[in-house]
């Protein structure tokens, strides 16, 4: 039977995560992802869909210490980063300067899963800090992950920047056989290795289909701009048929959960950002709007919906969200590579003729 898109079909099977769309439920190896988020470091979360299992004792330092000590970019990168044209866009260079990626450890995927999430954010912040014309900044071994994230590409420590950024990192860095998953499935069950299927997660990442919507979101905040102006927005976008950036999702039919982890990561602050107060707002009458005119629509804000916010909220720039995104996703990728190696059999599906 033909499918367009391959919708509806089920390719592989995982251990890895399980997304609930119709009550709003996503899980890492079983265990909820609001759970997570509450109890657990971005280190931890990411041994844990690595290795099955939570890291503690000599593992969690061993790993902990491997993560810091792969933070630091080699000469060839750094030379490969200064040369690249500069109207290359982000996606461009990460895809580029991974796909160069030199590794002593060839076969032992594990090593090169904590290599390759490592120097991720190492990638971005030297990029964009050069691009921007601000002195590189180079990474500091007493941060954790999120924390020297934030140091390299801002130039200033931040604890609570961090909270909020990890939990987003925590939130996205699995989600099931999405098209950037899926690409680097297929890649490996050819049998080739970690670093092209990774390069291939990022080629597809970098489609607006699926790693641009934050940007969206902004356009959409930034066009309410105050409360007051809510109602006019989203009623003109109704009106017009304009889709509402942010609102609905192909796989939950009712609350993202994690958009609800982001929110109430943010309810949580002391003092509520301008930007994260308009956010709550517009949600609020968005969805009573709906409720009124839509009946029958079930629409509620997404994930990329609170990452916006709190990418604007972060002073982060609009060019950095989809390389940020894939800074998290790699975790999933990494272990999705090493279970689809772990049972490998090569991705196939026919073709339909319908020429002449």
């Amino acid at each position: 039977m033909f499918q367009p898109g391959l919708k509806g079909v089920t390719a592989v099977e995982t251990k890895l995560s399980n997304i609930n769309g119709e009550e709003g439920l996503l899980t890492y190896r079983g265990v909820p992802v609001q759970q997570l988020v509450e109890n657990y470091s971005f280190e931890e979360v990411a041994h844990f869909l690595l290795h099955g299992e939570l890291p503690t004792g000599e593992k969690w330092v061993a790993f902990n210490q491997s993560l810091k000590e792969s933070r630091c970019l080699p000469d060839y990168m750094i030379s490969i980063l200064d040369n690249l044209p500069p109207e290359l866009c982000l996606m461009d260079v990460l895809r580029t300067t991974i796909s160069s990626f030199n590794t002593n450890n060839i076969g032992d995927n594990n090593k090169i899963a904590l290599q390759l999430i490592a120097i991720f954010p190492s990638i971005i912040a030297y990029r964009y800090r050069k691009m921007s014309n601000l002195p590189i900044v180079k990474p500091d071994m007493k941060l954790n992950h999120i924390e020297n994230f934030i140091y390299m590409l801002s130039g200033k420590r931040n604890e609570l920047n961090a909270k909020i950024l990890e939990t987003y990192f925590i939130l996205t860095m699995e989600h099931g056989l999405n098209a950037s998953t899926f690409s680097a499935r297929v890649t490996i069950s050819t049998e080739s290795d970690m670093v092209s299927a990774i390069t291939s997660a990022l080629g597809t990442m970098k489609g607006p289909l699926h790693g641009g919507a934050p940007s969206g979101v902004i356009d959409l905040l930034e066009e309410i701009n105050t409360e007051d102006r809510i109602c006019e927005v989203i009623h003109n976008k109704l009106k017009n048929k304009d889709r509402i950036m942010g609102f609905g999702h192909r796989i939950y039919k009712t609350t993202d959960p994690r958009a609800e982890s982001l929110k109430n990561t943010i309810i949580k602050l002391n003092e509520l950002p301008d930007w994260m107060s308009l956010a709550l707002k517009t949600e609020q009458e968005t969805i009573e709007i709906l409720r009124k005119e839509k009946p029958n629509y079930k629409l509620y804000t997404n994930v990329e919906y609170y990452a916006a916010a709190i990418m604007k909220t972060l002073e982060l720039d609009s060019t950095l969200f989809t390389a940020i995104f894939s800074a998290s996703r790699i975790v999933g990728w990494c272990a999705h590579v090493i279970e689809q190696l772990n049972n490998n059999t090569i991705f196939r599906p026919n073709a339909q003729y319908v020429g002449e």
